[in-house]
């Protein structure tokens, strides 16, 4: 089937347009975007740029998509966006691209879904089924990972790691680089445990979690030092994948300080 375009929208004929694509009233589509099959622009979405997105994908009303970063030091070379398949962007989602400076691609996995207000800036790298709840703010160059939760109206400084199956909590104010399988809270948000309800949800099992827990306690007691702690896990837990993942994530140290616990718990 071809694609329906609403009377009043302008959709540019240099446009890739998919099968299935439903572009709805007032819509903007630029000469460089891509609309896999199966796209629905609701209304009244603006797209432009170098804009790749994934099929299946819904976009409502007011999102806008592909203009310039807010990053000062671009120069306006050839960046753009990348999205994966089936991903929904609710009222009022921004998504910047990359930066002719940095990373010239913000790309974003498949199956994420981005509520009313949110905003993903320059650079963002994010995984799989990741979800960004309404008015929460992502600075650029931000990587995130699969299976991630960002509560609503939180923000997330610029260059930070959030790790796979981690849980910002609501109106958080991120400035650390969050473990995978952990929850933070707060502002400043500090390491808060880790986010077990998360993990039953997705059907850890009762070991795994046990593990977790276990290797969370020795990573962040009070005895040693943290670097003599995170060399006791890694050989503890040699065998266990998950806690393995954690121990890399701290090992590969990002930009960011990493986000600990508050008074030591």
């Amino acid at each position: 089937m071809n694609a329906i375009i609403h009377e009043t929208a302008l959709v540019d004929p240099k446009a890739t347009l998919g099968e299935g694509v439903l572009i709805g009233p007032y819509c903007v589509v630029g000469p460089e975007v891509v609309l896999g099959d199966n796209v629905t622009l609701v209304g009244q979405v603006n797209l432009t740029g170098n804009t790749k997105i994934g099929e299946h994908c819904i976009l409502y009303p007011f999102v806008s998509m592909g203009h310039p970063p807010q990053d000062l030091k671009h120069r306006g070379g050839p960046v753009g966006i990348e999205i994966g398949a089936r991903c929904i962007f609710r009222e009022n989602v921004n998504i910047h691209p990359g930066t002719d400076i940095g990373k010239p691609m913000t790309r974003i996995g498949h199956d994420c879904y981005f509520m009313v207000g949110t905003h993903l800036a320059h650079e963002g790298q994010m995984g799989n089924h990741v979800v960004v709840s309404n008015g929460a703010q992502i600075g650029g160059n931000v990587t995130i990972g699969d299976h991630a939760v960002l509560g609503g109206l939180c923000a997330i400084h610029q260059h930070t790691r959030i790790g796979a199956h981690a849980f910002v909590g609501g109106m958080a104010t991120v400035i650390g680089d969050v473990i995978p399988y952990g929850f933070v809270l707060g502002n400043a948000a500090h390491l808060a445990g880790l986010n077990v309800v998360g993990l039953k949800r997705r059907g850890f099992s009762r070991e795994q979690i046990r593990e977790l827990r276990a290797a969370y306690r020795l990573l962040f007691a009070q005895e040693g030092t943290f670097a003599e702690r995170l060399v006791d896990a890694e050989k503890l837990y040699a065998d266990h994948e998950l806690v393995n993942e954690i121990v890399e994530f701290i090992r590969e140290q990002g930009n960011r300080s990493l986000s600990m616990p508050q008074n030591g718990r």
